[in-house]
């Protein structure tokens, strides 16, 4: 018997491709109704027809485990599967609220910190680049800022 490689097939498909090299004689093998193997010789153009089938499966199943989507889609899955998941409304005001805050917290503050927190934060300096600029050493700067951040998240907390 020939030798053919092992390929994955529909779960409903019935049959089993057979060639007896021996013999040159083509085979196709099946489960009747009753349970019972069968096995029928073919022409070798059925047994082609039979195989050029089963290729045709495997193609439609390589097709659906690439490329189709294998679950319902509903909008909580479209919304659990996103990269930039939209938040709440509610978690939208709650953000507001809390930068509005933190803003009004920094103005707050003394008008050396409150300078030295905004080129830290937002202008990307660092601390060596702050102290460089207003000729001081770099730990006052550590201080101030941290001292800054201290004094506006005890007032937000409360």
């Amino acid at each position: 018997m020939a030798e053919r490689p092992k390929r994955r097939r529909y779960k409903d498909n019935p049959y089993t491709l057979i060639y007896i090299e021996e013999k040159n004689t083509y085979m196709v093998s099946f489960k009747d109704v009753r349970g019972n193997l069968q096995q029928i010789e073919v022409s070798e153009e059925i047994y082609k027809t039979f195989d050029k089938f089963e290729l045709q499966d495997i193609k439609e199943l390589n097709e659906y485990d690439r490329h189709i989507e294998h679950s319902e889609i509903f909008e909580n899955n479209i919304n659990a599967r996103a990269k930039d998941k939209p938040t709440s409304l509610e978690d939208e005001v709650i953000n507001k609220t809390l930068i509005d805050e933190i803003k009004r917290e920094i103005n707050n503050l003394p008008a050396i910190q409150r300078e030295r927190i905004k080129k830290y934060f937002f202008e990307n300096k660092t601390y060596e680049e702050i102290a460089r600029d207003e000729g001081v050493n770099k730990t006052s700067i550590m201080r101030a800022i941290n001292n800054g951040l201290e004094k506006i998240s005890k007032k937000i907390k409360n």
